[in-house]
């Protein structure tokens, strides 16, 4: 088998006895090991995972039995060890697991493996991570993408049916753009972060990344709803999210003007503009709409989400779990050392800038401001929803560059967030979907949509799918 089957259907060939779980899980373990040289997994959880399949081939249940799936190696796991990519988590095995795995597990689903992110989830690209860089699946000498770079990479290599992700400025979006995989983030609030490592609690979100939408729309539905472990999660809709009927005719579409300006690679631009006409052969109503406070987006984000960076990374001191440096004298040089060693030049650079914006004298010229402006951006989202039913345009300028070629400029590697980021400031669930091709690279649609109509937006997912 060379590529996975609809994820409905895996689970209810399991529970027919059609087919193992067990030989679902080493064949997952086997892609792994035969794709090694795209570096997209950080560690296999064999062990438990053949033993859970075992179990569930004694007795298949659930809507995702038997199942195998990978997560981003910032969620915590039993059964191996939890790094997020940093050296200061290297040692470091979870006591107990994420919200989002127990509930994948409590219906079937088997985690294989951890897969490859920038340390922390500090990046664009995966060249952040502390262990090795992943490759495109497409092209080697290219990016796939990040954070989430390793999830995506893992699932156009048919290492499992299905990968999870995180995204906090387009970290699900992003990859899934460069590789062209369905990766969906939802609204926040929608799936618990418990059990994650966190980077900016205020915009964190977790989600699938998938072959298709109707895989997407059911891991999502599995893994959303409310968890006493997290006082930011939201009630779960009615509706569940796989009835994904839904028709074009009579939408409303708005094509954001800030995103198809200059800047914009042609050959990208060519596919967003093929797909909008596609959205217009349909039968939907496509005009342009203008947010003018999204230029300063990604200023604000890289304000507040180091801000919070620099807050969540306190407790990795080298005290209580993690990486503790053996050369210390005293507990002050401990802490320096442990944090020294550990962090690596992203995660260093973040708490830096972090740190200098919640200072005394520059908390109201910088943090307050950008808060101040996140509140304006919210508002604008919430304007153009009054008229539009979503809003379209690209997830990315480009396509997947090449590995390398922005590492030493940290500002041209965080411009690659310019389209992606507004949707988390805003807290919107958002989308991307495979559009087509320029220069024989990916090139994903994102499709963003009002808060927590998650739903709505998948049916239209698949629905832009079904156009062809």
């Amino acid at each position: 088998m060379s590529r996975w089957p609809a994820i409905d259907e895996l689970a209810a060939d399991v529970k027919s006895g059609k087919i193992k779980a067990v030989e679902l899980v080493k064949q997952s373990l086997k892609a792994i090991s035969d794709n090694q040289e795209f570096d997209a997994i950080i560690s296999t959880l064999e062990g438990r995972a053949l033993d859970r399949a075992a179990q569930i081939d004694k007795q298949p249940a659930g809507r995702l039995a038997g199942v195998p799936f990978i997560a981003k190696d910032n969620f915590l796991t039993l059964g191996g060890k939890t790094t997020a990519a940093s050296n200061i988590l290297r040692p470091f095995e979870a006591p107990y697991q994420a919200t989002a795995i127990e509930k994948l597990e409590a219906e079937g689903a088997i985690c294989v493996a951890k897969a490859n992110l920038d340390a922390f989830a500090h990046g664009s690209s995966t060249e952040n991570s502390d262990w090795f860089v992943t490759k495109n699946p497409h092209d080697k000498t290219r990016v796939p993408g990040g954070s989430s770079g390793g999830s995506a990479a893992a699932v156009i290599l048919d290492m499992a049916p299905f990968a999870l992700g995180t995204d906090t400025g387009g970290s699900i979006r992003l990859p899934a753009s460069f590789v062209g995989a369905v990766g969906v983030k939802p609204t926040y609030g929608r799936v618990s972060r418990s059990g994650v490592v966190a980077m900016a609690s205020s915009t964190d979100v977790i989600g699938p990344l998938t072959k298709t939408a109707t895989d997407a729309a059911l891991v999502l539905d599995v893994m959303s709803g409310r968890d006493e472990l997290d006082s930011t999660t939201i009630e779960k809709a009615e509706a569940s999210y796989t009835d994904l009927d839904f028709d074009w005719s009579g939408k409303k579409i708005g094509v954001i003007k800030e995103y198809m300006q200059e800047g914009l690679d042609a050959g990208v631009k060519a596919v967003i503009e093929g797909s909008i006409e596609k959205l217009k052969s349909a039968g939907a109503a496509v005009e342009e709409v203008s947010l003018p406070s999204l230029p300063l987006a990604l200023a604000v984000y890289y304000i507040v989400c180091p801000a919070e960076v620099s807050s969540n990374l306190s407790r990795y001191d080298g005290q209580r779990y993690g990486y503790s440096a053996k050369d210390a004298k005293n507990l002050d040089e401990s802490y320096e050392l442990s944090r020294e060693e550990g962090f690596g030049a992203e995660a260093k650079r973040r708490i830096m800038i972090g740190t200098y914006v919640l200072s005394s004298g520059y908390y109201d010229a910088y943090y307050k401001k950008a808060q101040t402006v996140r509140t304006k951006i919210i508002n604008e989202f919430s304007e153009a929803f009054s008229k539009f039913d979503f809003l379209v345009g690209p997830i990315s300028p480009t396509p997947a560059f090449k590995i390398g070629e922005k590492t030493a400029d940290p500002l041209k590697m965080y411009l690659n967030d310019i389209m992606t980021v507004a949707a988390n400031m805003s807290g919107n669930p958002a989308i991307s979907v495979p559009a087509g091709l320029a220069g024989n690279l990916p090139v994903g649609l994102q499709i963003i949509a009002p808060m927590a109509s998650d739903h709505q937006m998948l049916a239209a997912a698949k629905a832009f799918e079904d156009l062809g």
